[in-house]
């Protein structure tokens, strides 16, 4: 007899088990995790309460990475080995990465133009093997404050990444040994997070994202109980970075003659002029000493009113992408009821009054713009992984930012995906060869609004083989585009008589394939126990080193008053005993050269307490000390 479960009927059902989830903000300057803890999203800070991580690793020859704040430190030592603003680099051929270069230093090899890689001292690296970093530290931050396994992650991508970029994101994401719920977009997080995702119906929402190295804006519209995005627009190298830049270049140009412009230079010029940035949303005049490595000064002052007049051709920039997308979506600016700014960047007092004077709506600051995408990817990350209840949930209505299609004859596009249709889509168009006896095309996805394929991306190419041998324009190819709620495209090829069919899940040509992931992913494994053990000896060598040094300093001090000859001698040889242990690279036997030092130089280090103690109470009584 078949059993079934049978409860009381006033007995309560059992909670359901929480399953850890969060949302990641993978940002150009700084990334955050935060997760969904008593219904209220928080972004997670680290063990010294710091909520923002750096987006820099400090790659070093024999240890693990250094991530944010310690890899941050590297920045102006270290240029080549310390990778800042990745994000700039995601998804990017080796044809657009001059400015980069010469702005941070990098040195790039280009033996594959296709995925550029960044040289360093423990190899080369690509830009998603690096984010990769990233979010793996990120994930390690929400394991350890919960206790509990991240399931999934749902990582924010501007609007604007192209399928490449947001493919490139992905893979990091893979490599990190993450599961992605789904990428969603930043404009669309930030307006979750306000609580806009179950605003009045009909009404019309503008979200202007400006962070440290890109740019976007998207038009919202919440119509019955669904958040659909009408339009989407922006930049992908336009943000806070190229406020640094400008800044660094008057700071150039007010600096005596002979500067050289070397990548350790540049690197103190941006992290100044970063700094400089944030002072002027503050003040509104400040004067800065700047001094080089090479020691090499000058003063520097600059106002707030200079330094609108030096960014304000990019703000004015951001602001005609506003009125273009205004315009796609049919909307003049006067129907727009809030504005959302996302980004440090919009902190800039100079952003907000432009925004608020192109739009006419104030904007919503009450939520950090650091965090605000972060907390509505945690969010949405809640529901996706079956936390949330029923009545929290939402739907999100995203679209493609860039028209997607087929080469044609004569290089021409056609479209099949029209840019700002909503996703997940899917939409069929039927082709027919041009040859007599043809028994096979090539088909070249491309995307882009130019009506040639050599003006827009190249995202794949594959072959239909096996067709029937017809005349010209007999057969019928039915080719279909489907794009997932990631944004991400599959694209299948049929001829409808025989049947033959080929598919192919785009992966930008600029990326890593299956292969080199699970290739990656499976040397991590295997040398997981080999980084840990680098990492300890490393630490060891540290710690040896500041003994001898320590020590060394007393020996300077008070070696000659406090100690005999043979005390010395034993204590010296001591000293070399573990010298030579830090160059054996043994973290066990540094460990025990440490101790053995420590009891040698026990006895002295009691005496110079004592002598040190004796030497504060000289002059005085035991009362005085009470």
């Amino acid at each position: 007899m078949a059993l079934v479960q049978i409860s009381e009927p006033d007995a309560k059902a059992h909670p359901k088990s929480f399953i850890c989830a969060a949302g990641i903000d993978l940002g150009t300057t700084n990334s955050l995790v935060a997760v969904v803890r008593d219904h209220h999203p928080e972004t997670l800070p680290d063990s010294q309460g710091r909520h923002r991580l750096p987006s820099v690793v400090h790659y070093r020859a024999d240890s693990p990475p250094l991530v944010g704040y310690d890899a941050l430190a590297q920045s102006e030592l270290a240029p080549r080995d310390t990778i800042l603003s990745v994000k700039r680099l995601m998804g990017r051929n080796a044809d657009n990465l001059d400015a980069i270069q010469k702005t941070l230093g990098y040195h790039f090899i280009c033996d594959d133009p296709k995925m550029p890689r960044l040289k360093t001292a423990t190899g080369n690296k690509s830009a998603v093997e690096v984010s990769a970093d990233i979010l793996r530290t990120l994930s390690q931050r929400v394991e350890q404050t919960l206790g509990e396994y991240l399931a999934g992650v749902v990582i924010t991508v501007p609007a604007y990444f192209d399928d490449a970029q947001r493919q490139a994101t992905k893979d990091a994401a893979t490599l990190a040994g993450l599961k992605v719920y789904r990428l969603l977009n930043e404009p669309t997080a930030a307006a979750i997070a306000y609580g806009l995702d179950s605003a009045s119906d009909k009404e019309l929402i503008l979200v202007y994202d400006l962070g440290g190295g890109t740019f976007d804006v998207s038009i919202l519209k919440m119509e019955q109980g669904v958040l659909r995005v009408l339009a989407t627009g922006g930049d992908t190298l336009l943000g806070g970075d190229d406020f640094d830049s400008l800044i660094a270049q008057y700071f150039i140009e007010h600096a005596p003659d002979g500067i050289e412009q070397s990548a350790e230079v540049m690197r103190y010029l941006l992290s100044e002029a970063r700094r400089v940035k944030h002072l002027l949303s503050e003040q509104t005049e400040i004067s800065h000493q700047l001094k080089l490595p090479s020691s090499i000064g000058w003063q520097v002052s600059l106002s707030r009113s200079q330094l609108e007049t030096l960014i304000a051709p990019l703000v004015e920039k951001s602001i005609a992408i506003c009125q273009s997308v205004l315009h796609d979506a049919g909307l003049q600016a006067g129907q727009i009821q809030n504005v959302v700014m996302v980004g440090g960047s919009t902190r800039i007092p100079f952003v907000q009054q432009q925004v608020h004077q192109a739009i006419g709506a104030a904007p919503l600051v009450e939520i950090d713009p650091d965090r605000v995408v972060a907390l509505g990817a945690a969010m949405q990350a809640d529901v996706l992984a079956g936390n949330a209840r029923s009545a929290d949930e939402m739907l999100l209505l995203d679209v493609v930012p860039l028209s997607l299609g087929l080469e044609t004859m004569g290089g021409l596009v056609e479209k099949i995906i029209p840019r700002n249709s909503v996703i997940p889509t899917s939409c069929v168009q039927e082709f027919t060869t041009y040859k007599d006896g043809q028994t096979g095309i090539s088909l070249h996805v491309v995307q882009g609004e130019r009506d040639l394929a050599t003006d827009c991306r190249s995202l794949a190419r594959f072959e239909l083989r096996g067709i029937p041998p017809k005349t010209a324009g007999a057969s019928r190819i039915r080719v279909s585009f489907t794009v997932d709620a990631d944004g991400l495209l599959l694209v299948t090829a049929v001829e409808a008589e025989s049947g033959v069919q080929t598919t192919i899940e785009v992966k930008p040509s600029y990326g890593l394939s299956s292969s080199d992931i699970e290739t990656m992913i499976r040397d991590s494994v295997q040398h997981a126990q080999a980084d840990v053990s680098a990492r300890q000896l490393r630490e060891k060598q540290i710690d040896a080193k500041r003994v001898i040094e320590a020590l060394d300093s007393a020996l300077l001090a008070d070696g000659d008053l406090l100690l005999n000859q043979n005390e010395r001698q034993t204590i010296l040889d001591a000293r070399l005993h573990l010298e030579h242990q830090i160059e054996h690279n043994d973290a066990d036997n540094i460990v025990a050269a440490i101790k053995k030092l420590e009891a040698c130089s026990e006895a002295f280090v009691a005496r110079r307490m004592n002598t040190n103690i004796q030497k504060v109470l000289q002059g005085h009584r035991t009362e005085d000390f009470e």
